[in-house]
């Protein structure tokens, strides 16, 4: 009986801990300060495709605290890559678009990281819809980084 009773307090204590981090990196507002370098929120309503996470219902009403109103909708001329869109003009990527208001919109850039993971880039979709779609920045040791010793002669004195 006490294997019960260690089973329950196990599976409430990893419930939680599911909770808390899920909370972390969502909506808690530690951890993520937008960029100050980003242009404001249109205030307007909002075209964004999504083609990962953000698929799922229940990751939408966490992360916005509505549907979206979904419709199903492709974007032309990329393929996925795990997290990420590559160029590709033979494929494309199945995902929905959804209709968010600015405050939505301020959350869905917080859970995707704007301008640290993340930029946020106008598309237009095979139907002619223009939307917003979250495309991963490269890692920072893939990113270009010139050192200004590379213009830069060396030339000795004697």
């Amino acid at each position: 009986m006490i294997w019960l009773k260690r089973l329950v307090v196990v599976s409430l204590l990893c419930l939680m801990g599911v909770a808390a981090w899920l909370w972390l990196t969502m909506l808690s507002p530690w951890f993520y300060d937008r960029p100050e370098e980003l242009p404001a929120i249109e205030q307007r309503t909002h075209q964004v495709f999504v083609y990962g996470t953000l698929r799922y219902l229940p990751v939408r009403w966490v992360v916005m605290g509505s549907s979206g109103s979904p419709k199903p909708a492709r974007l032309e001329g990329f393929k996925r890559q795990g997290l990420d869109l590559a160029a590709s003009a033979d494929h494309q990527v199945d995902g929905l678009l959804l209709t968010v208001t600015p405050d939505a919109l301020a959350r869905l850039d917080r859970y995707e990281r704007l301008g640290i993971r993340y930029e946020r880039v106008e598309q237009t979709l095979s139907d002619g819809t223009s939307a917003w779609v979250y495309v991963r920045l490269p890692a920072l040791g893939q990113r270009e980084i010139h050192s200004p010793a590379q213009g830069i002669a060396l030339v000795t004195y004697n």
